[in-house]
């Protein structure tokens, strides 16, 4: 398996994640045969390398008739059913389409099925997006992680006018990612960079740790005062053996003035809301004064709503986040039949091959009570009978 990291230096759009894959190793020629796929008798595609502030970087572009027909969204999910693309990428395609759809007729007011792909930004998003689908498939990437995406200011114009940046379409469709200001006034990230690295996140955050393998620049068309241009780091995934990676945050603050009796439902609420974690721990703080030190590890989507519930059931006045990595083992849980009764197992992998069981502590506590008999002994039973499972 391949991992992919975008670095979205200066934003992202269709044609900068085109030519980043390019420029790691995508060959132009498997590309245009992917496209011809599609069967667009207007597309012109024209790739080149060109320079950044210095850095040297592909510059993908597609150009139309002037005379090519609008598409509405069923036109788009027509031409992309009726391809002789691999079903994998069809599927892909049509539901990012959808997405762009949907988001277009929202800020529009009007149905999907009656949004023009002008609104879409033209053929190019449909070069953009099964172009993109098909080199993560050509390099065998299978896990892509964002980097936070920034996002300028200012004005663009559209169909209907001036619109504002960032552009309501490109905020609809990164809902749920990490988001950066800048200060410089351009449209850093289209709805087409936006619906590309939203559908195709694993994750977001900081460089996984990763063997490198190759390393591609895509540019983008707009003379910024900085390298306009989105960095693609491809690789091996590293770290613990059998282990994925998972881009979590830690909530936390310092209580010294919270009734006791309180962190029961504190914690209860947290983890209703979507807590992976929550813990305690004891402080001396300032004035001399007891206190305790609540965090909470959660995903990057439940982490405002967890903070309001910090607001709302403890004393804090101030919440710190962090992101945090957590390189995570696989498990499944089985249910094992001992002497003294069914009991849950979660068997973990680890290593090479490596498997091992630990029983559900609320079954062998139930069992232990209705049979008289020491908690340890079913814990014994049920790893015994885990073991069975793994020969």
């Amino acid at each position: 398996m391949k991992i992919a990291y975008f670095d979205c230096i200066a934003g992202a759009s269709g044609d900068m994640i085109l030519g980043a894959l390019l420029d790691a190793g995508l060959p132009e020629p498997v590309l245009r045969q992917r496209l011809a796929a599609l069967r667009l008798a207007d597309l012109e595609l024209t790739v080149r390398r060109t320079d950044r502030h210095g850095f040297s970087a592909l510059k993908v572009d597609v150009a139309s008739r002037e005379d090519a027909p609008a598409r509405q969204l069923p036109d788009i999910l027509a031409t992309v059913a009726g391809s002789d693309l691999a079903r994998p990428i069809k599927e892909r395609a049509a539901a990012i389409f959808r997405r762009l759809g949907e988001v277009e007729a929202g800020i529009h007011g009007l149905p999907p099925d009656q949004v023009h792909l002008h609104e879409l930004g033209g053929v190019d998003t449909m070069v953009d997006v099964v172009g993109v689908l098909s080199g993560l498939a050509e390099l065998g990437i299978e896990e892509v992680v964002v980097s936070p995406l920034p996002l300028g200011r200012g004005f663009v114009q559209g169909a209907h006018g001036a619109i504002p940046l960032p552009a309501p379409a490109t905020l609809a469709l990164l809902k749920g990612a990490p988001l950066v200001g800048s200060p410089l006034e351009a449209e850093l990230v289209t709805p087409t960079g936006a619906a590309l690295l939203s559908s195709l996140a694993t994750s977001f955050g900081p460089i996984p740790p990763m063997t490198l393998e190759a390393i591609g620049y895509g540019a983008g068309g707009q003379d910024l005062p900085i390298p306009n241009l989105l960095r693609l780091l491809v690789g091996q995934p590293s770290g613990v053996t059998g282990a994925t990676l998972d881009m979590l945050v830690t909530l936390e603050t310092n209580i010294d003035d919270l009734n006791p009796e309180f962190y029961d439902h504190v914690m209860t609420r947290l983890f209703n809301a979507g807590a992976l974690d929550v813990y305690l721990s004891p402080l001396h703080m300032k004035k001399n004064r007891p206190g305790i030190l609540l965090q909470v590890l959660c995903r990057p989507a439940e982490a405002d709503r967890l903070t309001a519930v910090l607001f709302a059931e403890t004393s804090t006045l101030g919440v710190r986040r962090q992101r945090v990595e957590r390189h995570c083992l696989p498990r499944a849980l089985r249910t094992v039949a001992t002497e003294y009764g069914p009991v849950g197992v979660k068997l973990v992998r680890w290593g090479a091959g490596r498997l091992r069981a630990k029983p559900e502590y609320e079954d062998c506590r139930r069992l232990a009570e209705a049979h008289h008999v020491p908690l340890r002994e079913v814990y014994a039973a049920a790893e015994q009978a885990a073991r069975q499972i793994q020969s």
